[in-house]
């Protein structure tokens, strides 16, 4: 199947637009239209007037979507589901929160059909408190992690993932750990430091240990990174962890010990910006370690996108994963300027081979809060805000919901092309069910 589709707006909005074509016979037939505009007069609606086929034209650009040309599969689209977003959701009316998490995890109706969760191994710093599972007095250790404990994920985390299970129980989690217990640490503080080379073993445990926990809470993690931006030193909490010393990681300690645990949760490189692409290819390029190893996770605050191309060119039988990136509305602008996000969140790592894209960060209340102090982010917009019942939801989670409500796991990536390359932002799957999704960002301010 080939089809050429053309875009004419009369409007000079930006606009972010995805449809699905029906699998009929004819596929000259009319496929429906979901838009989401600048002005929010439409924030994803279906059209009544659905779009049509047309013969190509020298005044208008051509979409060429070829199906015959497959690429990676989807594991899903979502948020990072804080401990902080878990509060807040928690202080809701059970009613209230039922509502939220049926209207973001569904598939009926208004639903978004997010499919993809991440967590943090402990606090990250968006809690309201800096903990780990196995903190300990100044001066003592616990190398038989006799103390270990979920803590406060057992009140907040916890019961909101089992709620989200019951509305979709394939979803997908990855969980991330942003320090290991400061009695691990060459600093012994939460923020900053290393993981001391002695500690590697037991810090190997106490992530299988977590992993199993969460496994009898009736949980399953899907995929683990080994540490949260492991370049950046300044949040609260933190651990610096270099390429060399993540290898060594899972190399000696935790690859072995994840294999004997029989757990099948598949281990991410790296999980920090695009401008080190060789954090993980130097990681891949040692046998050893890359057969314990699924593949390698990206942020984009640093770097270009197209860096995840060059890690699969690398090694193409490795999975690439887009595990954080924020996504906030500008202040004191009505405006939802959707499409550059579109652009960079959505289509960017799609077309650069990620199974999935993961926004920074489910909820937040209107002060940005709660976050951890001396390091934690004060600027953190949730893709809804709760204000007590409240919620109100923001760019990130429109610009979640263009791809998340129409590109189930288990779709696959196929060709699309503009012919004009800068003219429209795109991206093309071959969706469950049959259908061809195609998503289109104007980042531009004319007519496209």
């Amino acid at each position: 199947m080939r089809i050429s589709v053309l875009f004419k707006k009369s409007s000079l909005l930006s606009l972010s637009l995805a449809f699905a074509v029906l699998p009929v016979a004819a596929q000259k037939g009319p496929a429906s239209l979901w838009l989401t505009t600048q002005d929010r007069s439409a924030l994803l609606a279906q059209q009544s007037a659905p779009i049509a086929f047309a013969k190509s034209a020298d005044q208008l650009t051509t979409l060429d979507v070829d199906d015959k040309q497959k690429f990676q599969s989807v594991d899903g689209f979502g948020f990072a589901l804080t401990g902080g977003s878990a509060q807040l959701m928690m202080r809701m009316d059970a009613q209230k929160r039922a509502d939220l998490i049926k209207e973001v995890f569904g598939t009926e109706g208004n639903a978004i059909g997010v499919s993809y969760l991440r967590v943090s191994i402990g606090s990250s710093d968006l809690n309201d408190h800096v903990f780990t599972y196995d903190d300990m007095p100044t001066g003592e250790t616990d190398p038989t992690l006799a103390h270990f404990d979920l803590g406060p994920d057992k009140t907040e985390v916890i019961p909101v993932l089992k709620e989200i299970l019951a509305i979709n129980p394939k979803i997908k989690i990855l969980a991330s750990p942003w320090s290991a217990p400061s009695w691990m640490k060459t600093n012994e503080n939460p923020k900053g430091g290393s993981l001391k080379p002695e500690d590697y073993d037991v810090y190997a445990r106490y992530l299988v240990k977590y992993l199993q926990s969460m496994k009898d809470a009736g949980i399953h993690i899907d995929t683990i990174t080994i540490q949260n931006e492991p370049l950046n030193p300044k949040n609260t909490p933190s651990m610096v962890v270099t390429s060399k010393e993540e290898n060594a990681f899972i190399k000696q300690a935790f690859g072995p010990q994840l294999r004997k645990s029989g757990l099948k949760t598949k281990i991410i490189l790296y999980d920090h910006n695009c401008d080190v692409p060789e954090y993980a290819t130097d990681i891949l390029a040692d046998p050893e370690t890359a057969k314990y190893v699924d593949g390698s996770g990206f942020h984009l605050y640093g770097g270009t996108i197209n860096a995840m191309t060059k890690v699969h060119d690398a090694d193409p039988k490795k999975s690439l994963y887009f595990t954080e990136q924020m996504i906030v509305d500008r202040p004191r602008d009505t405006a939802l300027r959707i499409a550059a996000p579109v652009k960079r969140v959505i289509v960017g790592p799609m077309t650069n081979w990620s199974r999935n894209v993961l926004l920074w960060n489910l909820a937040a209340d209107p002060q940005f809060n709660p976050h951890t102090n001396n390091g934690g982010c004060g600027s953190c917009q949730g893709a809804v805000t709760i204000d007590h019942d409240t919620v109100t939801r923001n760019l990130a989670f429109y610009t979640l919901a263009q791809a998340s409500k129409f590109v189930r796991p288990g779709s696959v990536r196929i060709q699309s092309v503009a012919s004009l390359p800068d003219a429209l932002a795109n991206v093309a799957f071959k969706a469950t069910g049959g259908k061809t999704v195609l998503i289109v960002a104007n980042t531009s301010a004319t007519p496209q």
